[in-house]
């Protein structure tokens, strides 16, 4: 892993609704620096599966609004039940960021993710649009048309990541292709 990716210290955050938030400001630089987070005034709120990475790698204390430990099973249940995409975006994230990739939030193409090449982030935008398929599931030609040509469109490269059963990520990118009946 890239030493950019490492966290000085175990981040500590509370479960405050449905947002995991991070209230010490003087980690906000360092967790922007790397791709987490998003401000929300005097706060950095972590996506689901964002906060899910950093409790998987040990690099998040997470708490409720009681003061209990949350565990990772525990947020992933719950950011199940809110979002049905949410353990599907995390094992792509966890992927992806064990891989030296930054990830953010997608544009909205389905179960999406954008990702920045190494290096990149944030001095030049993201080059390639994730989106998730896990094995098995189907899907109209058309709307994989319809994305690829929306994100060909913004000048990124469209990737679709497949979930095999056994939980491993494998990509394919995808290009435009015209058929004919």
């Amino acid at each position: 892993m890239e030493s950019q990716e490492k966290t000085a210290e175990v981040l500590d955050a509370l479960l405050k609704g449905e947002k995991v938030v991070v209230e010490d400001s003087g980690r906000f630089g360092e967790l922007e620096q790397v791709g987490y987070g998003e401000r929300e005034g005097k706060k950095l709120v972590l996506k689901d599966y964002e906060a899910l990475y950093l409790l998987f790698s040990g690099r998040l204390s997470l708490k409720d609004d009681r003061g209990r430990k949350v565990s990772f099973n525990q947020l992933a249940e719950v950011s199940q039940a809110r979002a049905g995409d949410a353990w599907t975006k995390f094992i792509i994230y966890r992927d992806l960021r064990s891989r030296g990739y930054i990830v953010k939030d997608g544009f909205g193409f389905g179960t999406d993710l954008r990702v920045y090449e190494r290096g990149d982030f944030p001095e030049k935008a993201a080059k390639f649009v994730v989106f998730a398929l896990d094995e098995g599931t189907e899907r109209e030609v058309e709307e994989l048309s319809d994305s690829v040509r929306q994100i060909v469109k913004l000048g990124k490269e469209a990737i679709v990541a497949v979930i095999e059963r056994r939980g491993e990520v494998i990509y394919y990118k995808v290009g435009r292709a015209n058929f004919h009946k």
